[in-house]
């Protein structure tokens, strides 16, 4: 299993009139928390993307506990349980400065290559990976 924690600060253009973030700027936190987490293991979009490799979202679930607000200083807890295959799957829990859960969400994601068919990691993320998920 693979944990990772990234910050981010909630920045005002990101809340709504009532001063809690818009619920749709999780997805951009998510987003910014996986390319983290695969830059601190080593490996990034950007030389999967220079290999052909790209990776769509499949799905995305979210649930909302309490808002973020403005200024908060946000931590998101990335979570890889199982081993990358044709599909990832990232879990998240999002915490303020207090440590107060705020969220829970899940993404999963798909490898696919420059003919937009679903494919195996490139073996230099799975050589990244397998130490994590060895019995």
């Amino acid at each position: 299993m693979i944990e990772h924690t990234v910050q981010v600060r909630v920045r005002y253009a990101e809340t709504d009139q009532m001063g809690y973030v818009y619920y749709g700027n999780y997805a951009t936190y998510f987003e910014v928390a996986r390319v983290e987490t695969f830059r601190h293991l080593g490996c990034s979009y950007k030389s999967m993307e220079a290999q052909g490799i790209l990776m769509p979202v499949l799905d995305f679930k979210t649930k909302f506990i309490k808002p973020a607000r403005y200024d908060d200083v946000l931590s998101i807890k990335v979570i890889i349980k199982e081993k990358p295959g044709v599909r990832i799957t990232f879990n998240y829990e999002v915490y303020n400065e207090h440590n107060v859960l705020l969220n829970l969400a899940e993404t999963t994601l798909v490898f696919i290559n420059d003919q937009f068919k679903p494919t195996l990691p490139p073996d230099s993320v799975l050589t990244i990976f397998t130490p994590y998920f060895q019995s």
